[in-house]
């Protein structure tokens, strides 16, 4: 089976504020409008976490996570010290991909992350190009991935 391709990209309004997430991946968007309080770093390593939980829970082991957040990306792949106000972060990723056959990352300009072209259109009161799904995926104690 294909490595599944999977975009994340979170933000907040304002920074810091509240916290909102978006993962694309099999034609469709999960958005969490809830994801808590934080800035905007912060919120890219949830939409991360996010999308890794949303891998597991469709059953995608081989997994290639595309994300426009260098801050993050660059922590992952070693070019930067992990920042200690999202050290919490990091260690819930290095666990949370434990079984999977295959992680990538790949960083995208922001024109190319579905997730974050989903955002925009969300915070415009629009649809997203991709559906939304209805479903609710927990991603941290007191949060999910929900759709509208």
């Amino acid at each position: 089976m294909a490595a599944r391709k999977i975009w994340f990209d979170g933000g907040c309004r304002p920074n810091p504020g509240a916290m909102e997430t978006a993962v694309v991946t099999r034609g469709a968007t999960w958005f969490d409008p809830l994801a808590g309080m934080g800035d905007s770093n912060r919120a890219e390593w949830c939409a991360l976490l996010a999308a890794v939980a949303l891998a597991r829970t469709l059953g995608d082991r081989d997994v290639i996570l595309c994300g426009d957040s260098a801050f993050v990306l660059d922590q992952i792949a070693g070019r930067t010290t992990i920042h200690p106000a999202t050290a919490d972060c990091f260690a819930r990723y290095r666990q949370a991909i434990v079984g999977f056959e295959r992680v990538r990352l790949r960083h995208v300009g922001r024109s190319q992350n579905l997730a974050g072209i989903a955002l925009e259109y969300l915070r415009a009161g629009l649809a997203p190009p991709q559906p939304l799904h209805t479903g609710t995926l927990a991603t941290q104690p007191g949060s999910g991935m929900s759709g509208a």
